[in-house]
């Protein structure tokens, strides 16, 4: 008596669903790096213990040569004035009304700078952000 199995195990494999998760991965990364904005400007921030979770929607970076860069949200930083700087955060202000201004200052920047800024951030009510890199563990 012979006995036969009724089910039979196909050795093919269907690759439907490795193209799903290909595909999955490739939208997680494609939405990541987007979000992601890298700063183009480098400048070598003072140290400072508290980082903010505040996530700043405006940069204004001050190099070590005292040049003024700005840019809102993704958009690649341009080089500004001072005199050009206040009119840039207000247009920012008015396409996002409670945003966040980063200041990227350079640690060889004179204090004098800084403070330029700063006071043209209180007397338009923007709320400022001093970005500072994390200490070092020694």
């Amino acid at each position: 008596m012979g006995l036969k199995r009724r089910n039979k195990i196909s050795p093919n494999f269907s690759m439907a669903s490795m193209t799903d998760v290909i595909f999955l991965l490739l939208i997680f990364f494609m939405i990541t790096s987007t979000v992601v904005s890298p700063n183009a400007i480098k400048v070598l921030l003072p140290q400072g213990k508290q980082q903010t979770s505040a996530k700043p929607l405006t940069r204004v970076i001050i190099d070590k040569d005292l040049k003024f860069y700005a840019a809102f949200g993704n958009e690649k930083e341009k080089t500004l004035t001072l005199d050009e700087l206040t009119p840039f955060l207000k247009s920012c202000s008015e396409k996002e009304p409670e945003m966040y201004v980063a200041l990227y200052a350079d640690e060889t920047v004179p204090y004098r700078e800084v403070v330029k800024i700063l006071n043209i951030a209180n007397e338009n009510h923007f709320k400022m952000v001093l970005a500072t890199r994390p200490p070092e563990n020694k």
